[in-house]
């Protein structure tokens, strides 16, 4: 946690940064419901197969190194297993310790590694993963560009990333309006809006879809 020490105040005294409270916020909200998260899913058995249908239209091979951004309690981490080989890895990272101890009661695979992390801070190699995808995370970051460079960093060359949500931008942000002050203000922008952000840190950007029922932008790092 960054902290500041500010003059004339009781020597030892910290200030902790408007960000961080801001972080810690939103770690304590998705702590919270990390429980009760799966039960709120009408149908699990149609949402991974939903997420399966979609990771084929994305091609994802045998042996692809994924990094799973917010991972939250490893629904799209499941499915990514499905998908992978015995050579296949899946990197699953969250901010929310709650959210990452109900994904590893949920699944045991050697194949994935568990990471307690911020997506502005990825404790990765550059050019560490062949795919990063972020599944219904993309309005919890705060700053996006950030996180846009960040992915690039530990992207190789020619590696895709997808922003991508199963439901439509103006869903998910009444959702997060109503969902507590933590999140309030966490809203999904325009697609559009997103891809030309990766754009404009280098990604070239081959699809973009912003309906009643899909949020995607899907990009990959350039070969050179």
């Amino acid at each position: 946690m960054l902290q500041r020490s500010w003059p004339g105040r009781q020597s030892g005294a910290v200030v902790t940064s408007e960000a961080d409270m801001e972080r810690n916020q939103r770690v304590a909200y998705f702590d919270g419901i990390a429980d009760k998260w799966d039960g709120w899913e009408e149908d699990p058995r149609a949402l991974r197969q939903r997420l399966r249908e979609w990771l084929q239209r994305f091609a994802v091979a045998r042996d692809e190194r994924v990094l799973d951004v917010g991972c939250g309690t490893g629904n799209l981490t499941a499915a990514l297993l499905e998908m992978l080989g015995e050579e296949g890895r899946v990197v699953a990272v969250d901010i929310s310790p709650g959210m990452l101890r109900v994904a590893r009661g949920k699944i045991e695979d050697p194949r994935v590694s568990w990471l307690l992390a911020d997506v502005a801070r990825l404790p990765r190699p550059a050019a560490d993963c062949t795919r990063a995808i972020c599944y219904s995370v993309w309005p919890h970051f705060p700053d996006r560009r950030r996180a846009a460079r960040e992915l690039w960093r530990v992207l190789r060359p020619g590696g895709r990333l997808h922003v991508w949500h199963l439901l439509g931008r103006e869903q998910v942000n009444r959702i997060h309006a109503t969902a507590g002050p933590a999140v309030s203000d966490d809203v999904l922008p325009p697609a559009e809006q997103t891809a030309t952000l990766l754009a404009e840190e280098g990604f070239s950007v081959q699809q973009v879809v912003d309906d009643a029922n899909l949020y995607l932008v899907t990009a990959s790092k350039p070969e050179t």
